[in-house]
């Protein structure tokens, strides 16, 4: 413990730069603006994974992004670790919202962060969670201490839905083939509480398009007389949810799993303030499902939310116009046995039969993931538990999170194994926001704790 205590602190400058470098690339794979970033991201870290010492590193082509693949096998009768993690990033926008240029990482404290923070997009999801596993496995390797098999596949569309990813594992599986899989994409209670994530929400994200008259329309002229799309589409997003903020999507919530009191229960013994919740939103209550509180809310109850909506003249000063067409982009965080596929049909169905005879709709889905439950009798979970108790002199609380990462449900299905996802994040952190940051507290606390999860694993393992 105290070798890799000493390796953290005499590298540590090395460690941040090296991270800084790599979020200098704006690797936004949502943009085609960005693909030769991306490519060159992609290229970086291959020369990162081959410099931390792996005898095999390849950039696996795919018909989107590259994968890059690295791989240690010191003995193949030994465990292996599969780590994964994705080099591509949101996009920025809205880009006057940073506090500084979010491609050029700069370090600055905060109060949850007095030692400082890395801002820049990217920092916490997922290249500085990503990078860490990297400099750990450097160090295993520079100390001799690496108990076990090691491989490593990131990608380069997480941000777009893994859209080769699934293909790339299918066809892989021996290649890839592991014990347990390693992530870290999520994040923890506290920088004095560290926790597990033990479960994730499934996604299914839609683009809705209504359309009314042939062109954009004079509204004194037409006002009153024609279906008004914008109008049109405001009234059906808000019939989504009733007056208790339920869905209202017919058979949406048929195969919700319904936690059990105690399960509940449980969930609550996580530490909480609702007021310092609200504090760091700014907001004067919070709001959502009736029945439920908040971090059930936000980890095991399912939600549909606007992503984003548009149409109409939206420039500067007036333009009376009633618009021909209008948009939004829709997402549903879905819960362990709603499958993506079925309620992306079952909103097509409901959507299409709110519109009234005076427009069209068209609804266009994007891509969409099945939530994931881990069990936390396993050895990778326990392996876990033990390096965070050492790190942070206690015990990982398992919780379940409102994120999204499609692609566990995905390998648990074709690789047979289970992953842990050991995340050093904090929930104020502003992934997907502007000003993205990531404490170098938490990144050199990952680099700490991730050799030790190895350790505890084979130990685990015998």
């Amino acid at each position: 413990m105290e070798n890799i205590k000493s390796y953290v602190q005499e590298n540590k400058d090395r460690f941040i730069n090296e991270l800084i470098e790599l979020l200098k690339m704006p690797s936004v794979s949502a943009d085609a603006a960005y693909s030769q970033d991306v490519i060159e991201t992609s290229e970086a870290v291959k020369v990162s994974l081959e410099k931390a010492g792996c005898d095999f590193v390849e950039i696996c082509e795919t018909d989107g992004y590259p994968i890059v693949y690295g791989e240690k096998i010191i003995d193949k009768n030994l465990p292996t670790v599969l780590v994964y993690g994705h080099y591509d990033v949101q996009p920025a926008d809205p880009m006057e919202l940073w506090t500084s240029p979010p491609f050029e990482p700069v370090i600055k404290t905060t109060d949850i962060h007095p030692e400082g923070a890395i801002f820049a997009r990217g920092a916490c999801d997922d290249k500085g969670q990503m990078y860490m596993h990297v400099k750990a496995f450097e160090y295993m390797i520079q100390s001799n201490t690496l108990p076990c098999n090691v491989k490593f596949m990131i990608e380069g569309e997480e941000e777009v839905g893994s859209v080769n990813l699934k293909t790339f594992v299918e066809n892989n599986t021996e290649k890839l083939k592991n014990d347990v899989i390693l992530i870290s994409d999520t994040g923890m209670i506290s920088n004095q509480q560290p926790s597990i994530t033990t479960g994730l929400r499934g996604l299914s994200y839609v683009e809705v398009e209504v359309t009314g008259p042939n062109r954009d329309l004079h509204s004194g002229l037409y006002g009153g007389a024609v279906a008004n799309p914008i109008n049109i589409l405001a009234k059906m997003i808000a019939s989504l949810h009733d007056e208790n903020n339920h869905i209202t999507i017919p058979g949406f919530y048929d195969n919700v799993e319904e936690l059990s009191l105690e399960e509940r229960a449980e969930m609550a013994k996580a530490p909480f303030s609702l007021e310092k919740y609200k504090k760091a939103l700014d907001l004067k209550d919070v709001y959502g499902e009736k029945g439920y509180v908040t971090n059930e809310r936000n980890s095991i109850r399912p939600t549909l939310d606007v992503n984003g909506i548009w149409g109409g003249y939206t420039g500067a000063g007036a333009k009376t116009v009633i618009a021909s067409q209008a948009f939004a982009k829709i997402s549903m965080r879905l819960v362990p046995n709603q499958e993506w596929e079925q309620i992306t049909e079952l909103f097509t169905k409901h959507f299409m039969s709110l519109a009234p005879a005076g427009v069209t709709v068209k609804v266009t889905p994007h891509h969409g993931g099945q939530g994931y439950v881990t069990p936390i009798d396993s050895i990778g979970y326990k392996a876990a538990n033990m390096a965070y108790t050492e790190t942070f002199g206690v015990p990982a609380i398992p919780v379940r999170s409102g994120g999204s990462i499609p692609i566990v449900a995905l390998f648990e299905k074709e690789l047979k194994s289970k992953t842990i996802l050991m995340g050093f994040g904090l929930d104020s952190d502003a992934i997907h926001s502007p000003n993205e940051h990531f404490g170098i507290f938490n990144y050199l606390k990952g680099i700490e704790t991730i050799p030790l999860f190895y350790k505890y694993f084979v130990e685990l393992s015998k």
